[in-house]
């Protein structure tokens, strides 16, 4: 088999979620406002790297910065592969349980972008991911954060309360997360919500501005 009709089928079997098909142009449609006069953005927890290269692709401005564990490289680099975008960066393994790594040609990252994580890592892991923003984001970074959250111990809808369920099924250390104590870890990494926005499927986009 030739090394072009490998790379095809490799191609072919890049990872794809529903999820990001749905929700990456209402998404982009706020980034593309709070990312206006970004330069580099850090993904946190790229997945299968569809918002990677759709965000790229719609925001030529910024140099985007993909990371994962290790395990999740190689279907983000099909996606890169294919696309070839000169502004997004292959991934580098940020683990939340050790110090964040710089990225090659590294400038000081000024925004931050995750999208369904913080529902699936454990609680402690939420922690220690506000403390990397609080090291490593440059003063007046901005911090936009995607998926579900409970208001004063309430699920926004029902089908929230069974996916909640399911995640602690699945993981008794997942779950949908209070925005009252995101709130406090998010001031303890100096951050200040500037914005809470519904978002389609029951989710939210969280904009946080560091002082």
């Amino acid at each position: 088999m030739s090394a072009a009709i490998t790379l095809q089928k490799d191609m072919m079997n890049k990872p794809f979620s529903q999820a990001c098909e749905n929700n990456k142009r209402p998404i982009l449609n706020i980034l593309s406002k709070v990312f206006s006069q970004n330069k580099q953005v850090l993904e946190i927890g790229s997945g299968t790297g569809q918002h990677a290269v759709f965000f790229g692709q719609n925001l030529p401005h910024l140099i985007w910065q993909t990371s994962d564990l290790q395990v999740n490289h190689q279907g983000i680099n099909l996606w890169l592969d294919e696309t070839l975008l000169s502004n997004v960066q292959k991934p580098i393994v940020i683990d939340l349980n050790k110090a964040w790594p710089k990225p090659e040609n590294y400038q000081q990252v000024d925004g931050l972008y995750t999208a369904n994580t913080l529902h699936i890592i454990s609680w402690p892991l939420v922690v220690k991911f506000f403390q990397g923003i609080a090291n490593n984001l440059a003063p007046q970074g901005i911090v936009c954060i995607y998926g579900p959250f409970k208001y004063q111990g309430k699920y926004t809808s029902e089908s929230n309360a069974d996916f909640d369920l399911w995640l602690k099924n699945r993981d008794i250390d997942s779950g949908i997360r209070d925005m009252e104590a995101i709130l406090i870890l998010a001031s303890s990494a100096g951050l200040t919500l500037t914005a809470d926005h519904n978002m389609p499927a029951n989710n939210q986009l969280l904009v946080f501005s560091k002082k």
